[in-house]
């Protein structure tokens, strides 16, 4: 064949469309063998690393799981002494004085359950970043950003880092607890929770008040120990001393064998004496040991049944002596009055000169 016609024949032939697609290449047994045995090289090179870091997380995971369990337990049984203490003492005199077994109770689970959550949050956050040590990763910009993260939060939250220390304080410490009443100073009322950041209160008029634990500079706890009923008696300066004191005494033994009095009752009710003395009164002090918060009961109880055996002992109770027939009559009732003003009068000299000026008119 010539060569035009070789090279008419190649410019006949049909040029490939854009639309034609190669076929993807199918890969070979070998090609998957190769990919296979570089797998296995792969793992058998490594599988030793992976299975000491598996077994290094698994050895630190049991290790803290026992650590924290030992020291939770440890806790549980420092809590169970607590109460075992607070159940010898009860019933005796220093257990009188002190809180109840089962205040003591609530106090110590608070203070276990408070210790327990810091030994798990410690703990564990330390298995945390040893486990995050096992895959090489840099613990040091970890630790240096929470280092600044933590000052700058303590700088913009220092109110609440107070409030929280606060809170802890009290707890351990045992200032007050659920159903006491207290004087916190901003406030006052019974105790209906207590918090690590804020304390809530009930006022005496059914309001609830939420003291932040930062804010307390002192506490007031009217519910530990015991309490004080002190009622004060005011009589004619001419009463019979005697027989006020004679009256009194009785309403106290009274009072002292009756229920539920002589279980609120610490102590027996003693008339302490004259508080003060006036031209016409004076006042006669009694006073009693009561449990702790019931103080104003036996006030109210002690004023009740004095006043009823006043009543019965024709001892009248006065504010001030009342004035007499001769006193009434020389008295002027008008000593009390204010002198009349010199400008009531508009005739007066001083309303004259008071009186302002008319501007003369102008006459066109």
């Amino acid at each position: 064949m010539s060569l035009p016609a070789v090279l008419l024949a190649a410019g006949s032939s049909p040029s490939p469309s854009p639309s034609e697609t190669t076929t993807p290449a199918v890969p070979s047994i070998q090609d998957a063998q190769e990919s296979a045995t570089q797998a296995a090289s792969w793992f058998e090179e490594n599988w030793s690393t992976w299975l000491a870091i598996g077994l290094k997380i698994l050895l630190i995971l049991v290790i803290a799981a026992v650590l924290r369990m030992a020291i939770r337990r440890a806790i549980t049984k420092l809590i169970d002494r607590m109460n075992r203490t607070a159940q010898a003492v009860d019933g005796t005199a220093l257990g009188g004085l002190l809180v109840n077994v089962e205040r003591r109770r609530q106090r110590s689970q608070a203070i276990g359950s408070v210790l327990r959550s810091v030994a798990s949050f410690l703990i564990m956050g330390t298995a945390a970043l040893m486990i995050l040590s096992t895959f090489d990763i840099n613990l040091a910009p970890l630790l240096a950003s929470a280092g600044v993260a933590g000052v700058a939060i303590g700088f913009g939250a220092r109110n609440l880092v107070t409030d929280f220390l606060s809170g802890v304080f009290m707890i351990l410490e045992d200032q007050y607890g659920v159903g006491d009443a207290i004087d916190a100073g901003v406030a006052s009322g019974e105790v209906i929770e207590v918090g690590l950041r804020v304390t809530k209160l009930r006022g005496d008029n059914g309001e609830i008040w939420y003291v932040r634990n930062g804010e307390v500079k002192r506490i007031g706890n009217l519910s530990q120990g015991w309490s004080t009923a002190g009622v004060d008696v005011t009589v004619r300066s001419s009463e019979d001393l005697d027989k006020v004191k004679r009256s009194i005494g009785e309403v106290a033994e009274k009072m002292s064998k009756e229920e539920p009095w002589n279980e609120l009752l610490w102590g027996p009710i003693e008339v302490l004496g004259l508080d003060s003395v006036l031209l016409d009164s004076m006042v006669v002090r009694v006073s009693a040991k009561t449990m702790p918060g019931k103080s104003l009961t036996v006030e109210r109880e002690l004023r009740w049944r004095i006043k009823r055996a006043f009543d019965a002992a024709d001892i009248p109770i006065v504010g001030r002596a009342p004035l007499t027939t001769e006193e009434a009559a020389t008295t002027d009732p008008t000593a009390g009055m204010a002198a009349p003003s010199a400008y009531s009068n508009t005739s007066s000299p001083q309303a004259q000169a008071a009186t302002p000026l008319t501007p003369p008119s102008v006459t066109k």
